[in-house]
This record gives C-alpha cells, structure tokens and sequence, in this order.
C-alpha cells in the first residue's frame, strides 16, 4: 500500500490545499449556531429589528464564506485524486507491460482490466472524498461538542456519549464491510472474464449452439455478484438509519432536557437553539462520515489489488549484452526444458538444437507438443526452466530485452491489428522505416493486392481488423515483421489461413530476401515445412525427429504419420 502513497508526490499542494479549505468552510459553519442564538436572545427577546438584520446579513456573509472555501476545496480534492490516479494509471499500465508472458498467465487478462477500470475508479472516488471529508467531519463533530461545552457542560455530555455510540456502530460496520468489498471485486474479476470470453468467443459459441449454456454460467457468476453486492449492501446500509435514529433519540433527549434548563433559568433559549443546531451539525457529519468509511473501505480494497499487481516483480528481467559474439550460430538451444506455472508435466524437455545464419527450420508436432512454446522462447517471452536458449552464440538471458526482440520478427498465432491506417500498423515493425522498405515486406507478404484493393496505405484499419478477411490480417502481420529485416524471422502458424498457392508463393519470396534471415516456420501443414533446411518433429515435448523431409521420411515414424494423415500416402516427395 505505500508504494501507492508515491504517486501523490506531484500534487502535495492540492492534497493539503483541500482540507485546509475544508477544515475553514467548517470553521464559519461552527459560528453559525452562536450568531442564531444571538439573534433569539437578543434581537427578537429585545425586539431589536437593527440588530436580527446585521447578524442576519453576517449569516449570509458566513455563508458565503463557506460557499468560497468549498468550491476552492472541491477544485483541489479533485485535481489532486485525478492527477493521483493517472499517475497510478500509467504506472500499472507500464508495469504490466514489463511483465512475462507467464505472469500475466497467472494473473489473468479480465482481472488486469478490472483493476485498470473499476477499482481506479473506486481509488480516485476514495481519495477524493478522503481529501474533502477525513478532517473536516471529525473537525465539526469535535468542535461541535467543545462549542456544547462551552454553552452548557451537563447538555454538552449528551454529544458525548453520543459520539462514543456512534463511532462504535460506524466502526463495527467498517470492520464487517473490509473484507467482503474485496470479495466483491474477486466477483466481479469472474463477471469480466466470462463477459471478455464470451464476446471474443461468440462466432464459436454460436457455431456450436452453446447460446445457452453460457448464458447460464454467466447467470450463474452475476448472481453469486449481485448476491455479494446485496449482503455487503444490507450490512452497509445500516449505518444511515443507526446513526439517525441515534442522533433522534439523543435529540429529543436534548430538548427535554435543555427545557428543563431553560425552565429554571440556567440556559436561555437562543442557547437550546444553538445546542440542537450542533447537534443537527453533529448528525450531518457523522452521516458523512460513515459514508465516508464505507467509502475508504471500498477503495482500500481496490487499492490493496492495484498494489498486489505492483508488488509482482517481473522474472524476466534485461541483460546489458548490446551484440551476440556467435558468427555462425543464429539459435541454438543447449538441453532446454520448460515448465509452466500452473503445469503438472513440462511443456519442453531436453531441446538441444542449432540453427545457423539463413537456414529455414521447420517446426511440427501435433497439439499441445511444444511447437509455439519452443520459439516463444527465443525473444524470451518466457525463459527455460533448465538449459540455455542463445542467440549469436549469447545466453538470451544476457542479453538487453530491446536488443534482443530488435533482432526478431515473430508473427504469432493470432493475428493482430490496431486501430489505424495500414501504413501505420506496418511502422510498428520500424518507425523509421522508408517506403522502399514497406513496398519490399508488401511485397514478400503477398499483401500487394490488399493495399491496392483498400485504396492504399493510408487506409483505415478498424480495431483488431475487424474489416479484414482472417488470409489479409495474416499477411499484413507477417508484412509488419518484414519491415523491420530482422535477423531472425518466427512464423507460428502465421500462415494458416491463406491457400496453399498464397502459402507457396510467400516462402518462396522468403527464400529469396536479399538478407537472409534465419527463419523458424511453425506450421500443422507438411506442406509448408517440407522445404526447409532442417525439420523439427516435436512429440509431447520432446523432440521426435529432425532433418530433411526425406531423412525423416526415413526415420521418424511420428513424422511419417502426419505425412500420412494430410496426403493419403507414405511415399517420399523429392
């Protein structure tokens, strides 16, 4: 939670500026009973009109005083809760940023958005009412009693123990309400990670009639919610109607007493009045307060998340290596194993082998034997459990992260597109790049007659491509790694939806870059891998077989069966 405490740094002025301005609204506010009685006990008793209109401008003047203090308050309280949370904003974004591939699998993508969202919210709420109300409440309560005090002693007990009840039944509430506030926001991760799910899903949940069943898990997960929110909302919601009827009780006991008071001489009436002014003002802020605290307790608890995600120390950390010394060896994997988190078995083990400067390595396997989890390895998405993965002869360990993913074009598995025109999602490759350097990876992508059929490079690109065809958003991904000309080029399975002359074509400008990267080509076609330099069967983890296609034609029963399975026969091709 301290670590939070930092981003308030910046706007130490606004975060003392604001209650100051409050604590003086409070301070005329507590006048204003004292000038009432003024007015009973001498103005009206005397019949003095003179003297009930000076002290009635001087209430509108004590009014319009506060008035001021106020607005000046509120403007501070809520420049320094918005500059506060975007300051926090930005930094969990950053850190998020630097976190592994395995962190944010653990995490999970719909609780990174709720604690971007919701509980930001809830933080900047939280801090603004906390700058407004946390001094003055307890300020006009205190200075209430003391003002009670200083009018009458045995009245001014009444505030007393009043405040003490009060203060236990606002406190007990508090204590109750902690911990179900942050089982209301677990809650509601669960709501945002069906609703993300179900949105991203919904051609597959339609494609297989499924309509209903997610809708009853989603019923099922915003019912438990809104039962949470429902408890914790009966529970909090006692605090108004105690603390009223407390503040009534005590009241009517004060008017019963004070009148008897009154009736024997010992207190004037402008002072009765005076006493249940502050008593009113009492009730009021108390009211505030226990809101307040339900409040606090809300962004605490959403505060305490944000730190959780803070408080993750990224494990995979930069080298300061700025080059390779290996003048051969593009990668090469020294009997590597990786095990994630959250799995029982690995997912690679015992992976040794070197791929050299412009050699095309093919990657197959079935599903779930290693394939993406093999080259995510190499830009150090996430890093080996045992073994060492280099690059140019260095441990990827080694070297400065920036560096390192500088020298690789990766196309993933899903294919990804921002908002913005077409030229300005290749530049992601290259900001600098030239146009000779667009035109070349459009043109080795096969992208040429998208850019020609959209009207050029500067046309729109909706969100995710959304108006693109699955075939168009894959060759723009693979002409965005182009760009860059990177040394080491992945492709997994990036090449799925196009046809298979599309398919052919594009290794085939591949093959014939005038730089001559190293290529890793992750594929479930044989097709597409069976004129690499060196082929890679991967099984279960581990790696089967590798060579040429006609070596392991000849000796690799795993890739003899997938051969099989996509053509129908066993039988080499030359």
């Amino acid at each position: 939670m301290k670590k939070l405490l930092k981003y308030i740094k910046g706007y130490r002025l606004e975060s003392v500026s604001g209650p100051f301005f409050k604590l003086l609204e409070a301070l005329f506010e507590l006048f204003t009973p004292l000038v009432v009685a003024d007015i009973v006990d001498i103005g009206i008793a005397k019949g003095d009109n003179r003297y009930i209109f000076t002290h009635t401008l001087l209430l509108f003047g004590l009014a319009f005083i506060g008035l001021v203090c106020s607005v000046t308050a509120q403007y501070f309280a809520a420049k320094a809760s918005v500059g506060f949370v975007t300051a926090l904003r930005h930094a969990l974004f950053e850190h998020i940023g630097r976190l592994s591939h395995a962190e944010l699998d653990d995490i999970g993508t719909s609780t990174l958005i709720t604690r971007m969202t919701s509980d930001m919210n809830q933080v900047q709420q939280g801090l603004n009412l906390t700058l407004r109300l946390l001094l003055r409440s307890p300020f006009v309560v205190f200075g209430a009693m003391i003002m009670a005090f200083r009018l009458d002693v045995p009245s001014a007990m009444i505030f007393v123990w009043t405040t003490i009840l009060l203060f236990i039944v606002v406190f007990a509430i508090m204590l109750v309400c902690i911990p179900l506030y942050r089982r209301v926001q677990q809650r509601l991760d669960r709501v945002t990670a069906l609703a993300r799910e179900n949105l991203t899903g919904s051609r597959v949940i339609r494609a297989f009639g499924r309509e209903e069943e997610e809708i009853a898990d989603f019923e099922e997960a915003n019912s438990l919610l809104s039962r949470m929110q429902l408890f914790t909302g009966r529970i909090s919601s006692l605090m108004n109607p105690l603390t009223f009827a407390m503040i009534n009780i005590a009241t009517v006991y004060l008017i019963h007493t004070g009148a008897l008071r009154v009736d024997s001489g010992i207190i004037t009436q402008g002072t009765l009045i005076a006493l249940c002014n502050y008593m009113a003002q009492i009730l009021v802020e108390l009211i505030k307060l226990a809101n307040l605290v339900i409040n606090i307790t809300r962004s605490l608890a959403c505060a305490r998340r944000i730190s959780d995600v803070l408080d993750i120390s990224p494990c995979i950390t930069s080298g300061s290596t700025k080059r390779g010394s290996g003048p051969d060896k593009a990668v090469s994997f020294e009997d590597v194993a990786l095990l994630y988190s959250n799995g029982a078995d690995g997912a690679l083990e015992h992976i040794s082998f070197t791929a050299r400067r412009g050699e095309v390595i093919g990657i197959i396997g079935g599903t779930g034997s290693g394939k993406s989890s093999l080259v995510n390895m190499i830009p150090r998405f996430y890093d080996a459990s045992s073994g060492k993965v280099c690059v140019n002869g260095t441990d990827v360990r080694e070297y400065d992260l920036d560096t390192l993913r500088s020298m690789i074009g990766i196309v993933p598995q899903k294919a990804v597109l921002f908002s913005g025109t077409i030229r300005e999602n290749l530049l992601w490759g290259m900001e600098n790049a030239d146009d000779a350097a667009i035109e070349e990876a459009v043109e080795v992508s096969q992208s040429a007659d998208i850019i020609r059929a959209k009207g050029g490079l500067d046309e729109v690109i909706e969100p995710g491509g959304r108006n693109l065809s699955g075939g168009q958003r894959q060759r723009l991904t693979i002409a965005r790694a182009l760009v860059r000309r990177p040394e080491i080029l992945i492709l997994d399975d990036s090449a799925s939806a196009l046809d298979f002359a599309t398919d052919a074509r594009l290794r085939r400008a591949l093959s014939e870059l005038s730089y001559h990267p190293t290529v890793f080509i992750v594929s479930q076609r044989i097709s597409a891998i069976m004129g690499a330099d060196r082929i890679i069967v991967l099984d279960d983890g581990s790696i089967a077989g590798m060579g040429t296609h006609s070596e392991l034609m000849d000796g690799c029963g795993v890739y003899r069966d997938i051969y099989a399975s996509q053509t129908g026969s066993e039988e080499a091709v030359s």
